[in-house]
């Protein structure tokens, strides 16, 4: 039974840092390429970062580009997301996705995790 389990969400004020994790079981990790999403209320779900199997290729949403850095680290099992310079908008919930590739399509990722809740004030 494949597991992701995101956790590191909490409240933060404007202009601070966070480091999300997601941790992975049941699956070949090293495997699957690991992206994460957000939703924010009243909005899709919608592409963050992605990074690739072996950790070569990354791939950022304009909107966190230069602000959020995406890693992993297979013997772990684990893929990070570090967020910095957070904005108000950052605020969403937060998710990790396994896909067989790296690709910014919701759909086109096998297995998700729960999610966790991300909220910057201003």
């Amino acid at each position: 039974q494949v597991q992701l389990v995101e956790s590191g969400g909490t409240l933060v004020q404007a202009g601070g840092s966070l480091r999300l994790s997601c941790a992975a079981s049941g699956l070949t990790f090293r495997s699957y390429a690991m992206g994460w999403f957000r939703r924010a209320p009243g909005k899709e779900r919608e592409f963050v970062a992605v990074l690739s199997a072996n950790g070569a290729f990354t791939n950022y949403a304009d909107s966190v580009k230069g602000r959020f850095t995406v890693s992993r680290d297979n013997p772990k099992n684990t893929v990070y997301l570090q967020m910095t310079s957070l904005k108000p908008e950052d605020t969403a919930v937060y998710y990790c996705g396994a896909a067989k590739a790296p690709d910014t399509r919701v759909y086109m990722y096998n297995y998700w995790g729960q999610g966790t809740q991300v909220t910057v004030s201003s």
